[in-house]
């Protein structure tokens, strides 16, 4: 049986970083850093490590691939996409590390076979199946709305999907023409790199707008909107622009010049902002807002992922775990099949806590089942605590017990 161990990933924003233990391998899936700063995954006793798999090249994926090392130089798995953008982010890796992994279709990870397909999220992003014991899918960020992702998924028993958005449906086409009538001039909106920059200025063109946009952002609209005009340094921004700018998080980049700017630009954040962060920041100072744009599942995108893969168990990663809970109502119920979020006969599911030694703390803790969606068996290290202080909160292993 697979065994799924989260070092990050779970109960809200968080770095991802998975380890899946499968037909004799230890994939590590993801290693990044964020969306807080300085957050990265607490990696210690994760023992042997036989190949990590990058979903895509956003900081909070890919950002603490420095621990490679560490790991003991397993080989990385990505798409050629991920690995030429790890440079962007100030992030390294020998070329002997790298296996290229194509956008679509079957592949080999190691000796195991596995399909790939584009996830909708970031260019060059992909998830990743593995058919092998019942077979599992890791997600990572990915997203149907803006029509990317065309892929049909295998069947998986274990199906770790992305709840950024927790139980959000409104559509991307809503969304458009409320970031539309929010612009003014003199307005910058800082978008991930290989993400909805691209998009962004596309839709933006199309209802009458004329962004600048930076070196980045033209090489990702592959040629389209050649008459938009480029910008490289805050020099080069005239007062009133609309600039798209791709945000780095890296001291001197265009974003951060633009912020400290003497002309008193103002900010649209389509993404997470997180505590601590600079858009936060900007936001506390009245010079941001946050508008959405979406690159991550709705509600809906959940439930079909669950009904086309026939998940038995579907991990919610990268959001909070009530939210999950309110999808229950939506469910479409079938038979003695539901959904994943329910409660099982609303009882507590009885969670063992050790440990790493597992030499105290032995006594068993009560969990309602809505706050761990934890099979019977599964092993997850969690954080106990305020999940949104990370640090003041302590770890655990938590095995899955029968109900009582």
């Amino acid at each position: 049986m697979a065994v799924l161990t989260a070092f990050s990933g779970l109960g809200g924003k968080s770095p991802a970083a998975f380890l899946l233990e499968i037909a004799g391998r230890r994939i590590l899936l993801d290693l990044g850093e964020g969306p807080t700063p300085g957050q990265r995954p607490d990696l210690e006793g994760i023992g042997r490590v036989d190949a990590i798999f990058l979903s895509h090249a956003h900081i909070d994926h890919v950002g603490a691939i420095d621990l490679w090392p560490e790991l003991g130089r397993p080989p990385v798995y990505a798409t050629r996409a991920t690995f030429d953008a790890l440079p962007l982010l100030g992030l390294h890796l020998p070329p002997e590390a790298c296996r290229d992994l194509p956008l679509q279709g079957p592949a080999r990870l190691l000796d195991l076979p596995v399909t790939v397909g584009r996830n909708g999220h970031a260019m060059g992003g992909i998830w990743l199946h593995l058919p092998a014991e019942g077979g599992a899918l890791y997600m990572g960020d990915w997203s149907r709305d803006p029509g990317f992702c065309p892929s049909t998924h295998p069947p998986a028993d274990l199906v770790i999907t992305d709840l950024s958005y927790g139980e959000r449906d409104q559509t991307l086409v809503d969304q458009v023409q409320v970031l539309a009538d929010s612009i003014r001039p003199g307005m910058v909106l800082p978008v991930p790199i290989l993400g909805r920059g691209a998009d962004i200025a596309l839709r933006l063109s199309g209802l009458g707008f004329a962004p600048a946009i930076c070196p980045q952002i033209r090489t990702e609209m592959q040629g389209a909107l050649p008459e938009l005009r480029q910008i490289a340094t805050a020099a080069e921004a005239r007062a009133g622009d609309l600039i798209i700018a791709a945000d780095t998080e890296r001291p001197g980049d265009l974003v951060s010049c633009l912020i400290a700017d003497p002309r008193d630009w103002r900010f649209i954040f389509t993404g997470h902002v997180a505590p601590g962060s600079a858009a936060a920041e900007l936001v506390a100072a009245g010079r941001a807002t946050r508008q959405n744009w979406n690159v991550h599942p709705r509600a809906r995108d959940q439930i079909w992922l669950a009904e086309v893969t026939r998940a038995k168990h579907l991990i919610p990663a990268f959001g909070a775990l009530d939210a999950a809970l309110n999808l229950q109502r939506h469910w479409p119920r079938s038979g003695d099949r539901a959904g994943p979020y329910r409660q099982k006969k609303a009882e507590p599911m009885l969670v063992e806590e050790t440990t790493r030694e597992r030499a105290e703390n032995d006594a068993p803790i009560l969990v309602p089942v809505h706050e761990l969606t934890l099979p019977e068996g599964r092993i997850c290290r969690l954080y106990v605590g305020n999940l949104t202080e990370p640090k003041t909160a302590r770890r655990c292993w938590l095995r899955g017990l029968p109900h009582r």
